[in-house]
C-alpha cells in the first residue's frame, strides 16, 4: 500500500531551531544540487559515495533526481527560510519489494545536528508503511557516525564477507 502523498510532506525544528521541510524529491529538485554538493566535504561525500566526490553532472544529478516512485523513493531535506537542501535520504526498493537499500547524505555543517536521524526515521517510517520488512545499507567501517546512529535506530551490524572494511546495517522492521 502506497501512503497517502501528503502525508509524505513534514515541516520539523532541528534542536538549533533550523525550520525543515521534508519532502519527496522532485525533478526540479536537480537545480538545487551543485550548491549542495558544495557544502559536503570530501570526506563526507567519500563516507556516502565510497569515494570522493566534488562535483556532479548533470546526468548524475538527473539520475538522482528522477526517480521511478513505484521503485524508490527520496526525501529531500529543505531550510524552510533559506529554500536550499539540506540532505537527503534514498530507499531503492527489492525487486521482491520486502526490502529496500537506503542512503543518506547531510551538508558537512550539519553533521550531529539531528538532520541525519530525522531524514532516517521519515525513511523508516515510509519502508514501514509500506509494508516492507526490512531496511539495509552499506557503511564504510570508519564511517562511526552512521554506525552509531543505525545503532541507536535498531540496526544490526555485521561485517560485509565480500569486501574488507565495510558494514552490512539491517533493520528488520518486522
Amino acid at each position: 500500500m502506497t501512503p497517502d502523498p501528503a502525508s509524505l510532506v513534514h515541516h520539523d525544528v532541528l534542536p538549533d531551531g533550523t525550520r525543515v521541510l521534508m519532502r519527496p524529491l522532485r525533478p526540479e529538485d536537480a537545480a538545487l544540487y551543485p550548491e549542495f554538493i558544495a557544502h559536503v566535504t570530501l570526506e563526507d561525500s567519500r563516507l556516502r559515495f565510497f569515494s570522493s566526490i566534488k562535483e556532479l553532472s548533470e546526468e548524475r544529478i538527473a539520475q538522482l533526481t528522477r526517480l521511478d516512485y513505484s521503485r524508490a523513493m527520496a526525501f529531500i531535506a529543505l531550510d524552510e527560510a533559506a529554500a536550499r537542501m539540506l540532505g537527503v535520504v534514498r530507499l531503492h526498493l527489492d525487486d521482491d519489494r520486502a526490502g529496500g537499500e537506503y542512503a543518506v547524505i547531510v551538508r558537512s555543517e550539519l553533521k550531529g545536528h539531528g538532520l541525519g536521524w530525522l531524514l532516517m526515521q521519515r525513511m523508516i517510517d515510509y519502508a514501514r508503511a509500506l509494508g516492507l520488512k526490512r531496511v539495509y545499507g552499506q557503511v564504510l567501517a570508519e564511517n562511526t557516525t552512521m554506525l552509531r546512529m543505525c545503532a541507536e535506530l535498531g540496526f544490526h551490524i555485521e561485517d560485509d564477507p565480500h569486501q574488507r572494511g565495510i558494514r552490512l546495517v539491517t533493520l528488520q522492521l518486522t
